[in-house]
Parts: C-alpha cells; structure tokens; sequence
C-alpha cells in the first residue's frame, strides 16, 4: 500500500487565477502552518484527478463463481462483492474504511473476516467477522492490540484462522489462532521475539508454516505445532543470509514451496519435502520470480516472472515443471494471484499504465484470460499521454541507476520542468511503468515530465543491489539522485533550472538529503512522513520494527554508528537548505513520529526560506483517505504553481 501513497499524496496541480478565488474551508482534522489560503477554483478543476477507481482483489468465495474486491466510491476504501466478470460491484462495508484485506471463510462462505483499524491511523488493525446472511459485523480481536496487520490465514477445514498478535507485550508479534465465530476462542500458539507471520496451514490444520522477519535480506521459515508451539525450522541460517518469503503446502502435505534470493542475486522459486528438510530449486537462477501459487488438485503452479520490468504469468505442471499455458496477460505487474478452492480458476490484479488495479481471471484448463472489473481512470486519459520510458544513468561509482519516465502532452513544447518523485522503504518493489493516478495532473495540466528512479537499495534488481545503501553506503543513494540531476542536465527536452524532488518515507529522508546537498540544482522539495534525524527516529520507531530497520540504517546504540547517523542526518544539514519547502506529516504516525517533521520544520525556518507545513490529525503513516489526499492535492497545487512554475 506504499505504492497507493505516493500515488495519492505527492500530487498537486493549480490555476492560474487561483490567487483570485474564494478559499476552501481546512478541515478540523487538519493543521495548517505556513499555508496560504487555498482557492477553490482548485478543488473544482483538479478533484476529477483523484477520482480514479480500482479493484484490489481480495479473494475467492470457495464455492460460488464470485470475489471480494476493495474499490472506493467516495472517500473510504470498502470490501465489495462482484458475482462475475463484468458484473456490478455490490458494497458490503460502510462506515469506518477497511485498512486490510478480506478473506471467506473457507468452506462455505457464510462469513468472511477483515481487517479495520478503529484507531484511526495509529496501526491498530482489528479482525471483524462479516456474516453474509444478515450484514452483521462483529469484533473478533482484543479492540486495542495490533491485530491481524501482516496476514490472517485460513485453515482448510476447522474453521480456525492464524494471525499476528503484540497484545501479550505491546511490541512482538506472536502467532494466536481463533474460531471467528467465537471471539472467547482466541489462543496464544507461538510467542515470537521479534516480527512473526503466519502463512499457511497444513491440509490437516495440526501445523502452521511461519516466517520470521529479521531484516529485509535476513528472512527464515518455521513450521510450529498448532497444539504444544514447538517448532521446527525449515531454512538454515547460513554466512550469507537469505530472505525466505511465502511459504505454502503442497495440496498433500507432503512438500513445502517458497520464494527465496539464496545462493543468487535473483528470487527463484524452491520446494523442499517436509520429511528430507532438504531444498531444491523450481525455477532457474536470474528468472526473477515475483510470486507463485499451487493449485488446490497440486498439479499446477502459477508462476509470476520479472521479465524487464513486465510480469509474465506461466502455468506449470507441478511435476514435470513444464509450462503448460502463458496467457496473453495485459502488459503489467501481476499481484494477488489466488486459485479458487472449487474450480479450476486462478484470478490476480494486474496493475498497468491503463488501470490502477483491475481484476484478471485465467482458466487452469485451457489458458483463457477474462476480466472482471474495468476502473474508472478519473481525470487522466492514459491514451492521450506518450508511453513511459525506462532511463538510465551512470552513477558516480559507474552502477546504473534506472528510473521510469513519463513525458506530459505533445502539445507541451519547449524543454519541460521536472519532478523527482524518490520512492519509500528505501526496499520498495522497483518502479514500473503504471497508471499514476492524480500524478496525472502534473503531466496533463502542466505540462510537467515526472521521473520515479530506482536508486539503490531498491527491491527488483537483485541481492547485492539490495544492500548497496546499507550502513555507512546511505549517502550513495543521495548520489544517485545528483548522477540524475547530471542527467536531466544533458536532456534538451528537459529544464535543469525547473526541477523539484519529492517523496515519502525514506523517499522523504532522500527529499531533504537531496535538498540539502543539491539545493542550487532544484528549486523546491516536498517532504512526506519523512525522516530527519535517524537517531531519533531509530529511538521512537515501533519497537518490533528496531531489528529489521537497524539493519538497513545502522545501529544507533553503537557509538560510532550513532555519529555516523548523527552526521547524515538532513537535521545536521538544515542550515544548508535554501529551497521552499513543503513538509507533511500523520499526527498519529507511529513509524515515523511527528516530531520529526516538527523539527524540521523549524531548522529549515531559521534559514529564511518559505517552509509550509499540513500535519493530518487522523492519520498514520498509511496511505491518507480521499478525503485528506483531495485537500493535499490543492495544497500541492498552490505551491507547485508558485515556487516550480513561476
């Protein structure tokens, strides 16, 4: 849901009249400082950007020919019922949005549960049962714990599902198991030091497969006994770490598949028998695979590939490894992939320059494709822009840095202004080309080209490309943006003198490093929930989160590595930033808490640079509602127009 964020924050446009307009009124909810008044022509010629529609695919109803999709049609994202391709998307929540996914229960489907966080962006997710028959929602969690935010997993035939609980300390994530129709049910199975996810059931509901998250390239694989706890582990810690991810059972229990980068650079996909405990890959090395999923008869396996940057779907015989079908997909990234439990069917989103997400199903038997959902695009009409471009540029070590270019109009002549959008994590999925949503706007109304690059430490391009920034290397990632900047420098249809940079999360802490050491070479930035001092952000962050994140960042409690992060971080070089600045933060942020931004802001003023700040009293670090990403598009739009465009 990173990807949604940026898709939906960073983006503003803005009339040119607009200083002669009445003002919008600020929501409640929302803090404004150094914010002029927002006119309202903005709202009425912009709001159709963020009125693009998707169909996040959620599941299967095990035995009818239907799904569960999340769409929004207004302001909340909600759980909606299709009952065939084409069909009309029938609403079942109301109220509060759901912040998870939703699965039926997996039997019947007399009830489905999902996910909702009553907190209100504090990343207090609950599980809640949905019963189909009368609409009734009921509580199934504790009401107060985080519940259910990495997976719920059904059993195949007990009716019980696992989930990731930290109600036992308030910080690790244990493995308890309840039968949703009886909240008293609830168990403790497994109390996990650390991060830990439940995956899958064995056929015979005695056994769980889990992972265990202890850094972004450090990931190890469980099967724990339902009854007594004990568990077994299934991947060996080696010298050279590995990230094991998406366990699964064969059918009859006898095997156990994952996705995993060991002993290469790439993802391959490995199945292990569970009596020898001995692995053996799938899949070659450097196929690059993105996910995977075992039909419910065990003989064919859907495999996802990364074949430059596009997702190419195989349908395998799950014991010879022959392709038996590679359907004539839509070019995109494929996601969700999920087998039907009665038919043999397999539905997943695709995600393209054409739709944010829309849901695609192939038939097992003869490689048929159909689509279920067709979203809405909003204001933007994806056909009237230029296709996107993958650019390249060397860095100042000589490693390729890759980005995805999209180019406004041809009407728009002359070279074009520029906008840097740095994505999150910093191990986000790599960029690919795909709809942008409200980014749209900059492209089609202002005539604006926007790149998204892949600087290093981005997830996609291998093990070693992975680790590039870890540590003591975090600055190489800010030079991967200077090398772009020299780039675009080179690029006659280009403007080097009208570049801004932006981003969220760690794409914010590159928003203020870039800002601080490139500051004559841009002329604005935009910060979201981003990181300004690491030390302080490594001592606030979410405890279950200081393993993986002191990994990637270094480990403030260790004195030299506190100076080190101390001297990189973009609080120590505030003095140095002389471009306007707009900085927006979640006053509930518990990832990167508020402070951060507050400090910010602050260092940055003494400098005498124009710094707006918007903090959104009901938000997390999640993705915002509609309703806040609207008001930040007209935010956006005024400070665009006055300190990008003039």
């Amino acid at each position: 849901m990173r990807h949604l964020l940026r898709a939906c924050v960073l983006v503003l446009v803005a009339s040119p009249a607009a200083a002669q307009d009445a003002s919008i009124p600020v929501p409640p909810t929302i803090t404004l400082d150094g914010v002029p008044a927002i006119p309202a022509s903005v709202a009425e010629r912009f709001a159709p950007y963020g009125e693009f529609r998707f169909a996040e695919f959620l599941g299967w109803h095990p035995i009818r020919r239907e799904i569960l999709i999340a769409t929004s049609f207004g302001p909340r994202r909600h759980i909606h019922l299709v009952e065939g391709p084409g069909r009309a998307r029938t609403q079942l929540t109301f109220g509060a949005p759901i912040t998870g996914g939703a699965s039926f229960e997996s039997r019947r489907g007399d009830y489905f549960v999902f996910g909702r966080d009553p907190s209100g962006g504090s990343e207090r997710p609950q599980i809640y049962r949905f019963d189909v028959a009368t609409r009734a929602i009921t509580l199934v969690t504790d009401g107060k714990s985080r519940n259910g935010g990495n997976a719920v997993v059904w059993s195949r035939t007990s009716g019980l599902v696992a989930f990731d609980s930290n109600r036992r300390t308030g910080t690790d994530r244990d493995i308890w198991v309840v039968d949703p129709r009886d909240p008293a049910t609830a168990r403790l199975v497994l109390e996990g030091t650390g991060n830990w996810i439940a995956q899958d059931w064995s056929p015979d509901d005695r056994e769980l497969l889990l992972e265990e998250r202890v850094s972004t390239d450090a990931r190890y694989l469980w099967r724990v006994d339902v009854g007594s706890g004990a568990k077994t582990a299934l991947t060996p810690k080696e010298d050279a770490p590995a990230a094991w991810i998406a366990p699964r059972f064969s059918p009859d229990g006898t095997r156990v598949y994952a996705i995993s980068n060991r002993g290469g650079d790439f993802n391959r996909l490995w199945r292990m028998g569970v009596q020898s405990l001995g692995w053996t890959p799938v899949t070659p090395d450097g196929a690059g695979v993105e996910s995977y999923a075992v039909s419910p008869d065990g003989r064919t396996i859907a495999v996802v590939f990364d074949r430059d940057g596009e997702s190419v779907l195989e349908l395998r015989d799950a014991t010879t490894g022959k392709t038996r079908h590679t359907p004539k997909v839509p070019a995109g990234q494929i996601l969700n992939l999920q087998w039907h439990r009665t038919l043999p069917e397999l539905a997943f989103n695709i995600r393209s320059i054409h739709t944010f997400l829309d849901v695609y199903s192939v038939s097992a038997k003869t490689g048929a494709l159909e689509r279920w959902t067709t979203s809405e695009s909003g204001g933007v009409n994806p056909a009237e822009l230029p296709p996107p471009e993958i650019v390249r540029w060397k860095s100042f070590d000589g490693q390729t840095i890759t980005g995805v270019l999209y180019r406004p109009p041809a009407r728009f002549t002359g070279p074009r202004p520029v906008i840097i959008n740095i994505h999150g994590g910093p191990d986000d999925m790599r960029e690919r080309p795909r709809f942008l949503g409200r980014s749209g706007s900059f492209l089609d109304e202002f005539g604006i080209a926007i790149i998204y690059p892949n600087v290093r430490g981005t997830f996609g391009f291998g093990k070693a490309f992975l680790a590039a920034d870890n540590g003591r290397q975090r600055e190489d990632a800010v030079k991967d943006i200077g090398a772009l900047l020299d780039w675009i420098a080179q690029q006659p249809s280009l403007d080097k003198t009208r570049v801004m940079v932006t981003g969220a999360s760690y794409g914010g802490y590159m928003t203020y490093a870039v800002a601080a050491k490139y500051g004559d070479r841009i002329r604005c930035a935009h910060a979201a929930l981003a990181i300004s001092n690491f030390v302080s952000y490594l001592e606030t962050t979410e405890p279950v989160r200081l393993p993986n994140r002191r990994s990637e960042y270094g480990d403030e409690r260790d004195p030299e590595m506190r100076a080190f992060l101390t001297q990189i971080s973009p609080i120590t070089h505030a003095a140095q930033i002389r471009t306007p600045l707009f900085v927006a933060h979640g006053a509930k942020d518990t990832r990167v808490p508020v402070a951060q931004a507050h400090e910010m802001v602050k260092a940055v003023r003494a400098n005498g640079v124009p710094v707006w700040l918007a903090v959104y009293g009901d938000e997390g670090h999640n993705p915002f509602t509609n309703t806040n990403n609207d008001f930040n598009l007209f935010v956006w739009a005024v400070f665009v127009e006055e300190y990008l465009l003039k």
